[in-house]
């Protein structure tokens, strides 16, 4: 059974969802973090409402916490959840940086390549101090008190969209999570090779997994569900960062002309400008019977871990949708 991601209008909203994805077996459920809800909270939550479903963050942002607090979080987290905890670490983009977190966003995958390794060494303080003096980061730690031995090695992925954070993730991370804008073509070409090419550097010989998003909007109206997912494709589409996806499927126009509509606000001509083949690219979208045959068809193989993601507006029941449709 594939995962489910969700966004969240509360984490009443999350709880539920998250009980709908564990009664309908699916393998994991991954929580969203944005500028008015955190993710690892989310996961707290869900984990005291299950038993057994995996739990993932897609993604927690990196930046916005010291590499102290972050590997405590998760540690905690994974307590909690009793060792079913991955965590997806992501750094949003370059403005997000900078406006949302204070940051100046230059070199994120470097620094992301410094900070992961560093939250794995404050994970055995039991083992001794942690000294540390990077480009980014500064740690200096003597144990007071015996530090707490980590049960296990909890699985740290990265997000990334461009072929150097994904690198990163190659070399440091335990696996990519991968963009709601993916497509196959993208993550063929571009996706995998730089993953390799980030676990060559790094002397690692293992493939690198990635966990993935799947645009899934479902409904008995299939215009219902193109529409839902044409909305999902354009706010993305607005974002110069993920403009490489679109470009490689020679969809720039399309793409112009999200931007240009959202310049003015116009809403409507937004998921206008989003074409019938760009939805048939990027996302899944239809009634439950075309849907559940795509993503056997044409998604299923994709991604180790393929996180099917509702429509965020449509909370819990975006997640019941999915369910009845696999």
């Amino acid at each position: 059974m594939p995962s489910l991601v969700v966004g969240r209008s509360s984490l009443d909203d999350l709880v539920a969802s998250a009980r709908v994805a564990e009664a309908a077996g699916f393998d994991s459920i991954w929580a969203t973090e944005f500028y008015d809800h955190s993710a690892t909270v989310g996961i707290a939550a869900m984990a005291c409402a299950t038993e057994t479903i995996g739990l993932g963050s897609a993604i927690a942002y990196a930046f916005g916490r010291t590499p102290l607090v972050l590997a405590a979080e998760i540690r905690d987290l994974d307590e909690l959840a009793r060792g079913r905890v991955t965590i997806g670490l992501g750094t949003g983009t370059q403005r997000m940086q900078r406006d949302w977190h204070g940051l100046d966003g230059e070199h994120a995958a470097t620094r992301m390549e410094e900070l992961v390794p560093l939250v794995r060494r404050l994970w055995r303080l039991d083992e001794g101090p942690v000294e540390h003096e990077g480009r980014f980061y500064r740690v200096s730690i003597q144990p007071t008190a015996p530090p707490r031995p980590l049960d296990r090695e909890i699985p740290l992925y990265l997000a990334g969209v461009n072929p150097r954070m994904i690198e990163a993730a190659g070399a440091v991370g335990d696996g990519l999570v991968g963009h709601p804008l993916f497509t196959r073509r993208y993550v063929e070409e571009v996706v995998r090779p730089a993953l390799a090419r980030g676990a060559r550097r790094a002397g690692r010989d293992e493939a690198v997994p990635i966990a993935g998003y799947v645009n899934c909007c479902v409904d008995d109206d299939r215009d219902a569900a193109r529409r839902e997912a044409a909305t999902l494709i354009a706010f993305n589409a607005t974002v110069s960062t993920y403009q490489g996806i679109l470009r490689l499927h020679g969809f720039e126009e399309n793409a112009a002309a999200v931007r240009a509509a959202w310049e003015s606000r116009d809403w409507e001509g937004m998921v206008a400008a989003v074409s019938d083949e760009m939805i048939d690219t990027i996302a899944l979208a239809g009634t439950p019977d075309e849907v559940r045959e795509r993503f056997e068809t044409e998604w299923s193989d994709l991604y180790e871990t393929p996180l099917l993601w509702p429509p965020v507006f449509r909370g819990v029941a975006g997640a019941e949708a999915i369910a009845r449709a696999l």
